[in-house]
Formats: structure tokens, sequence, C-alpha cells
């Protein structure tokens, strides 16, 4: 299995974009692309070829599971593992997300000192 390098976060949110890019790539010493939606997900998701997908779930215009969908549909992420991070965090709210085909969910608001860690072992679990 290759190391984690490059994360393609998905936020639409810029103070939360801006901690999680600092823990990711300062702790973490992580690659990280941010896009501000779906959308801008799509458009960017090959071409940056990431190791891992984190994906908000509440965004305007396309959601979260919209955006994994469509991203799962890319023959070149197939076996690309992706996270929801959201505040909603119920059990049956994570049971649902996972069910959707993430490895994994991540409660916001995140500890930035974790994150990075957090995000690794998710990975791990291949």
């Amino acid at each position: 299995m290759s190391a984690l390098q490059k994360i393609l976060y998905v936020e639409d949110e810029p103070d939360i974009q801006a901690i999680a890019r600092m823990a990711l790539e300062r702790i973490g010493g992580f690659t990280v692309k941010v896009c501000s939606s779906g959308e801008e997900a799509l458009q960017t998701a090959v071409d940056f070829a990431p190791d891992m997908i984190l994906l908000d779930v509440m965004m305007p215009g396309m959601d979260g599971p919209t955006t994994l969908k469509a991203l799962q549909g890319f023959p070149a992420l197939v076996d690309v593992p992706m996270a929801f991070m959201t505040a909603k965090v119920q059990p049956s709210e994570i049971a649902h997300l996972k069910s959707l085909g993430v490895r994994d969910v991540i409660a916001k608001p995140f500890n930035p000192l974790t994150l990075a860690a957090q995000i690794t072992a998710i990975w791990e679990q291949k």
C-alpha cells in the first residue's frame, strides 16, 4: 500500500477549509486540494488524483452524498477511499452515510490537532 499523501477536501465553509487545510498540511504533512463545491470537486478530482477524498455533507447545490455518488462514477477514483465530515453524528445518520460507500464519518467540529491522525487511521482501514 502506498502512503497517504494527497487529499481532496470538499467543503463550502472558508473558515473550516482553512483550519482543516492547516491541520492536514502542517501536522499531517499532506498535500491538500480544497474544493468549495461538489461541482468543483467533479472538475478537479481526476486530474488531482487524490489518495483520499473528504467530503462535507451539507453543501449548497450538490451536497456531499450527491457529490460522492458522482465521484464514485469516475473509473480513476473507484479505489480512492472517501470519508464524510459532518456535524450530523447521530448513530442512525452515521450508519446511513456509511451505507453510501464512505469508509468513515468524521464529526465536526473536529480537533485540528488530531485530524491528520484520524484521517490516517481511516486510510489504514483498507
